[in-house]
């Protein structure tokens, strides 16, 4: 999300009224944001990272060792959550740290490169298994005596590992492109200025522009690859009767169909207004522009990272068999046999995958 966030405190200063004007930099503080406006963002980032990270946890143990959702489809979702956590453990804090101290950036080149590269290659990745999870179920729903050829648990655990090396390789030219540099060529000089963002060669070159488009491209064909699939799989159950499928069956491809519905949607939802600001970013019409980019992706920022944290609260309101799961998970040491009992009831009610 950094890379959207870029522009100078001293530009936004020039712009602001008297009483929404930045802090002046200090040693410890330099925010690229009024207070009235930091204040809020921060403690929304703050509830966002504590459910998140919390409830990806849970959903990486749940997935892992319950026995009712050993399956090809909660082998997407617990690799889906762990790309969450890394999103909010690696991402999150920096961005608020950012926030508040643009300049100077003390926590060297690495950091500052890392943190935007894996900011990158964990928004890559959770499209990417989102498309593989659609794709697998229209297999699924649309030529089922082939998917039990194809679809394999081995299979799966190796795509996923091609998908998180995709992605990792996708984002790799950020390591290159960010860096810790003056923030202007007058003050070559001050290590106060300091602060980590695209290097000068990256926006130069071109090269900057044309990674951020290609981010967006991420985002776009995905998504575009989604409706197309899920347009074949809405024809699809139409055509075919309860009778013709397998009552259970259709009842399993409906649920799972659903829950992927919710998880796209959200993930839309929370993902637009940050392609958007990037956009703006990279097609600045005049310094006021830039200023209201700032508050923009303010917004943004949080909508950004409540696409990590709701899937969690999202397997909750549409699964009842995972929520048996971590029911069973979390009260088994208490009162197994009432887990038990819960878990057997809704085993043959509501699938998670197919």
């Amino acid at each position: 999300m950094a890379l959207a966030n870029i522009s100078s405190p001293a530009v936004c200063q020039e712009l602001t009224t008297e009483s929404w004007a930045l802090p002046p930099c200090t040693k410890y503080l330099c925010p690229l944001l009024p207070m009235c406006t930091l204040i809020p963002v921060t403690a929304v980032c703050g509830v966002l990272f504590i459910l998140g990270v919390g409830g990806n946890v849970l959903t990486v143990v749940v997935t892992s060792r319950s026995q009712e959702l050993r399956s090809t489809t909660s082998l997407y979702l617990g690799s889906l959550a762990v790309s969450d956590l890394l999103l909010l453990l690696l991402g999150l804090p920096l961005d608020l740290y950012r926030l508040w101290r643009s300049q100077p950036w003390v926590l060297g080149t690495v950091l500052c490169r890392v943190w935007h590269w894996s900011g990158e290659a964990c928004a890559y990745c959770s499209i990417l298994h989102l498309t593989a999870l659609t794709a697998e179920r229209y297999v699924a729903i649309c030529f089922p005596l082939r998917a039990k050829v194809l679809v394999t648990q081995q299979r799966v655990k190796a795509l996923v590992v091609v998908l998180w090396a995709i992605a990792l390789l996708s984002a790799a030219p950020f390591l290159f492109l960010v860096g810790v540099q003056q923030a202007n060529s007058t003050s070559s000089e001050n290590d106060f200025t300091r602060e980590c963002g695209p290097t000068d060669y990256a926006k130069e070159s071109g090269m900057l522009r044309t990674m951020l488009w290609v981010t967006t491209s991420y985002f776009v064909l995905p998504c575009l690859c989604l409706y197309i699939l899920h347009g074949l799989i809405a024809r699809e159950l139409l055509q075919v009767s309860k009778t013709h499928l397998g009552g259970a069956s259709y009842r399993n491809h409906h649920h799972t169909v659903r829950m992927l519905v919710v998880l796209i949607l959200a993930f839309v939802i929370c993902w637009l207004p940050f392609h958007i600001g990037r956009i703006m970013y990279i097609n600045p019409k005049n310094s006021k522009m830039m200023y209201f980019s700032q508050y923009f992706n303010a917004f943004a920022l949080q909508l950004f990272y409540l696409s990590a944290s709701i899937n969690p609260i999202l397997y909750n309101l549409v699964s009842k068999k995972y929520r048996a799961a971590v029911y069973k998970l979390l009260v088994t040491k208490r009162s197994p046999e009432r887990a038990s009992t819960i878990t057997r009831e809704t085993a043959g009610y509501v699938e998670i995958s197919g």
